[in-house]
C-alpha cells in the first residue's frame, strides 16, 4: 500500500503535527497520556505522535515522535499509508506502519506518558477512553486496507 496521492503531491509541508497508527506485528501501539490538566485528553489512550517541530516534513514529525515515544527507528518507507485531515482550520497528518512482531523487543518508552499497551485495533476502536479523532482515524486507515485487499 502506498500513501495517499495528497502525501505524495507534497501536500504535507503545511501542517500542526502527525499521529501514527503503528502497528507491531498484529498489535497497535497505544499510550495512556499523563494525568495532567495542561495536556489535551489527560488520562486518555493516544497513539504514537505529536507536534510538528520546525519545518521538518509530515514523515519526519511521526517518525520522530515514534523515536522520542517509543525508543524505535522507523524509515519513511516503513509508513504504509498517510492521510491528511483538517481541523479547525488547521492540517494534521495520520500515517500507518507496520513492524514485524520481534520489533518489540527493540521499545524503550520514553518520558511521555504513564505507560504503553500493544492491543488489538478493535480493542482501542471499542475502548471509551481512548482519544475519539484518533479511533476515528484508525477506523479510515482500517476501512480503507480492508478495500485494497
Amino acid at each position: 500500500m502506498t500513501p495517499s496521492l495528497a502525501f505524495q503531491r507534497g501536500q504535507h509541508s503545511q501542517f500542526r503535527g502527525a499521529k501514527m497508527a503503528l502497528f507491531i506485528g498484529p498489535h497497535l501501539v497505544t499510550i495512556l497520556r499523563d494525568e495532567v490538566d495542561t495536556i489535551p485528553w489527560p488520562g486518555h489512550w493516544d497513539l504514537v505522535g505529536g507536534g510538528r517541530e520546525g519545518l521538518e516534513s509530515a514523515a519526519d514529525c511521526a517518525i520522530r515522535e515514534c523515536h522520542e515515544e517509543m525508543g524505535l527507528v522507523l524509515d519513511p518507507g516503513d509508513l504504509t499509508w498517510a492521510r491528511r485531515y483538517e481541523r479547525t482550520g488547521r492540517f494534521f497528518w495520520f500515517f500507518a506502519a507496520h513492524l514485524p512482531q520481534e520489533r518489540q523487543d527493540d521499545i524503550r518508552f520514553g518520558d511521555e506518558g504513564q505507560r504503553f499497551e500493544l492491543v488489538t485495533a478493535e480493542a482501542y476502536l471499542t475502548n471509551p477512553g481512548a482519544i475519539p479523532r484518533f479511533q476515528s482515524r484508525l477506523s479510515d486507515y482500517l476501512d480503507g486496507k480492508a478495500s485494497h485487499l
